[in-house]
């Protein structure tokens, strides 16, 4: 572990405290009048995604967490868990859906992500800001159907629903916003 003073942090920066792994979302260095300076700093809990306003006295000694992010690709499910790998060493990973959230709705097989660790433990998937993904199912579109703005639900290959245009039809490419899962345009 590196330890560093709240007088080092900053944005970005992770943080093993006593109650978990917390990434700085943002900080002021306060001085008061009276009294000594202290460090009031918005964290965001690395594995819950809850965010916390803490206040750590200036000059404080914290620990800091030591990320490896790893280009991972994955390759195929494996029952439950989903197998990805390295594309440095060619090392394969078995990753069950709980570690990977809402980012197993995004994954096909040859997707790129990047798997962020604290030593043997995923604690967040980093994925392309879109990804493109075959609709599965959904209403077939109606000739003369355009109003403006009108959606309609589709499933898409991975079996996430989102809302998409009334045109778009079974079997279309579609580009989806992973951080919103909001439909952008066809492919």
């Amino acid at each position: 572990m590196a330890m560093i003073t709240t007088n080092d942090i900053k944005n970005g920066m992770t943080l093993n405290l006593d109650d978990g792994l917390y990434t700085i979302v943002d900080f002021q260095h306060v001085k008061p009048g009276k009294g000594g300076a202290f460090v009031r700093t918005t964290l965001k809990n690395a594995r819950t995604g809850q965010v916390v306003d803490r206040t750590f006295r200036a000059g404080e000694k914290v620990d800091r967490a030591l990320l490896n992010k790893r280009e991972m690709q994955f390759l195929y499910r494996d029952g439950a868990d989903y197998v990805f790998m390295d594309t440095s060493n060619y090392e394969q990973l078995n990753v069950g859906p709980a570690a990977l959230g809402s980012a197993s709705d995004y994954l096909v097989e040859n997707a790129e992500a990047i798997l962020v660790m604290y030593e043997d433990e995923i604690i967040d998937t980093e994925l392309p800001a879109s990804v493109e993904l075959r609709i599965a199912e959904t209403e077939p579109g109606v000739q003369g159907d355009r109003v403006s703005g009108a959606r309609k639900p589709a499933t898409l290959e991975t079996g996430l629903t989102i809302q998409v245009p009334l045109f778009v039809n079974p079997g279309d490419r579609v580009k989806v916003d992973t951080r919103s899962g909001d439909y952008l345009t066809r492919a």
